[in-house]
């Protein structure tokens, strides 16, 4: 009898453990989407819109940003932000650096290149063998 009340200690106590991470984990995930959602509505801004970042050293950046109806380049390093100067909207290439990637449809993106990639060489095998 004490071999099986010491066994269902360890189960329940296992099973208490379990339900203790899986709420802190719970509680976790929520407060990071609380807390994401809340800077985005703090950051939503009209009038100053980053356009394109380019990494050029370590710490070292250039941004096209959009200021009132204005396009500028700044050089952002790591304690100062540097004007480089203006540029014309009609100078500025089509189409929006920043795209809205949907998870499930890069997925699938990479499952169809996996797929194709383990089939080439199969039928490159079978194109050998003839």
């Amino acid at each position: 009898m004490i071999l099986l009340s010491g066994t269902m200690g360890s189960y329940a106590q296992f099973i208490t453990v379990l339900l203790i991470f899986v709420v802190v984990l719970g509680i976790t995930a929520w407060t990071t989407k609380w807390i994401a959602n809340y800077q985005k509505q703090q950051s939503v801004n009209e009038n100053i819109q980053v356009i394109e970042t380019t990494r050029i050293a370590n710490n070292k950046y250039i941004q096209i940003i959009r200021a009132g109806g204005k396009y500028m380049v700044i050089a952002v390093c790591k304690d100062t932000v540097t004007l480089l100067g203006e540029i014309p909207e009609e100078q500025l290439k089509e189409g929006s650096p920043v795209q809205n990637f949907n998870f499930r449809e890069l997925l699938d993106k990479t499952i169809t290149k996996t797929k194709a990639a383990r089939k080439e060489p199969k039928e490159n095998q079978m194109h050998d063998e003839k």
